[in-house]
């Protein structure tokens, strides 16, 4: 087994997984700390070190609120489950899992981007073990990075400093791991030519954005995005803003400095790294992906739409319960003048589809609330066939029964326990038919990683549910439920409609 490799830097020791065939190295620097100077800075290379490091911790988590100090968070309950788990600055490290037995096997590789929000998260969150898809003939890479203002912060003096790099350091600090992922990867096993990165929620989005950053061409070959795409829909359910310019995130960085008691960037990079978070949290504000004209050059999912990404071939979808949107209005003729503004001449047969004529407005809100990923993802899917894009996408929606005392449905983030088959870390009852799910969907994400198609046989020997690409006439999908099917039904009138109406705004 590979106990000991050499990447550039220097000689690194891991430790045997649970699984002894599989072994596991943590907290290996891929970048120079972000401190001081480095400081909302592009990531910078790291040091030589003497010796051997001994990576058989997580290094600490990017500085962030203390999610487990809310017992009315449900990420709590799930995962942020230590309030004294180590924060640090000093932040920028990755995690690799390996089955390979020499640096000769040029194993496919998935290199992971977490999520929450680009506000929180961390690698060493217990679903993020990567020993089980390791198993499979995979080297897992799971890769830290900055947060909130420390990742995401612009300003003027920051652009003026390095124009190639005025922002979105989180982003880059992904990009530096996949750099080095191209880099080192051999030495674990691993094929740099083979790579496949994939992400939820805001680690999803963060896989959109490479997909349409012009700078990652030849980085990697497959993306999987779990509820990471999002795109407004109705008025009074704001999405996620990741098309600010820099302009503007500048301006904001001003007035964030004002805040802090400082006057220049020089001052600011003197500030205690704790105190600079106590203040980010004071201050309120969400620090995001901006349009920075260099990583970033458009909204990430107009460009996807516009088909102004990397062809590669993609697993996008979501789960059942998450982000339900619904018209944010209080009477019957709040809800026609929505529909007319947002509609035009096409607002009757909005209206109809709603029951508008014979419902309460109860009930006309709750016949128009769709799942708003999966408008994204169909939109995001469609603008691609129609563009002739002759990359597969495999598109999926996770609605499995979910057990547990708060009855939480299936909700965001929970197919991280499936697609990461970490079901055994979970507090949750979960009984045979949840074993028997995530064992299958580890299985497609691993065919996937390794050849770009999810199909194959499961450890059983026998073949798994054909999962087939989607497809302008047939839009369907794999659901992941109480068994798994692949669906072959056509999205519900409204959904279509809503797909229509947003080429004939956008796009007409």
């Amino acid at each position: 087994m590979l106990r000991m490799v050499r990447v550039e830097n220097g000689l690194v020791r891991g430790l045997p997984a649970a699984d002894p065939r599989i072994t596991s190295f943590k907290g290996i620097p891929f970048a120079a700390p972000p401190v001081g100077e480095n400081r909302w800075k592009a990531p910078q290379p790291a040091k030589d070190w003497e010796g051997v490091l001994e990576a058989f911790e997580f290094a600490p988590i990017s500085m962030q609120a203390k999610t487990a100090l809310d017992p009315n968070n449900i990420y709590t309950r799930e995962w942020h489950v230590d309030p004294d788990i180590p924060m640090s600055e000093d932040c920028l490290y990755l995690n690799v899992w390996t089955p390979a037995r020499n640096g000769d096997e040029r194993l496919p590789v998935f290199v992971w981007f977490f999520g929450g929000g680009f506000q929180v998260g961390y690698t060493s969150e217990m679903e993020f073990d990567g020993e089980r898809i390791a198993r499979r003939g995979i080297v897992v890479v799971t890769v830290n990075y900055r947060l909130n203002s420390f990742g995401f912060l612009c300003h003027p003096e920051i652009t003026a400093e390095s124009p190639d790099a005025p922002g979105n350091f989180g982003l880059l600090d992904q990009q530096a791991a996949l750099r080095w992922v191209k880099r080192n990867i051999a030495a674990f096993g691993g094929d740099p030519d083979n790579i496949t990165i994939g992400g939820q929620s805001a680690g999803g989005g963060s896989v959109l954005f490479h997909l349409t950053s012009p700078q990652n061409k030849g980085l990697f070959q497959r993306a999987i995005i779990q509820s990471g795409v999002f795109t407004p829909l109705y008025a009074g359910n704001p999405v996620p803003r990741m098309n600010m310019t820099l302009k503007e995130a500048e301006r904001e960085g001003i007035k964030f400095f004002e805040f802090l008691g400082v006057s220049s960037l020089k001052e600011a990079r003197k500030l205690d790294a704790e105190y600079i978070l106590k203040k980010t949290l004071e201050y309120n504000h969400f620090w995001w992906p901006v349009i920075d004209g260099v990583f970033c050059t458009g909204d990430a999912f107009r460009l996807f739409v516009e088909n102004r990404r990397l062809q590669v071939p993609l697993i996008m979808g979501h789960t059942s319960d998450e982000f339900l949107a619904a018209p944010d209005v209080k009477s019957k003729e709040e809800f026609r003048r929505m529909a007319d503004e947002m509609f035009g001449n096409d607002a009757g047969e909005f209206l109809e589809l709603c029951g508008f004529n014979s419902g309460s407005i109860e009930e006309i809100k709750k016949n128009a609330t769709v799942n708003s990923i999966e408008y994204a993802i169909r939109v995001a899917a469609k603008a691609s066939l129609d563009a002739g894009s002759k990359s597969p996408i495999y598109y999926y929606v996770f609605d499995a029964d979910i057990p547990g005392w708060d009855n939480p449905g299936a909700f965001h983030s929970v197919d991280l326990w499936f697609t990461f088959e970490t079901l055994a870390k979970c507090w949750r009852p979960f009984v045979g038919k949840h074993y028997d799910l995530a064992r299958q969907m580890c299985n497609y994400w691993a065919n996937f990683i390794r050849t770009g198609n999810p199909n194959g046989k499961d450890s059983t020997g026998e073949e798994m549910p054909e999962w087939e690409p989607y497809a302008v006439d047939a839009p369907y999908g794999m659901r992941f439920g109480d068994r798994v099917e692949f669906v072959r039904q056509q999205p519900g009138e409204l959904m279509k409609f809503l797909v229509r109406q947003y080429f004939k705004r956008n796009l007409s």
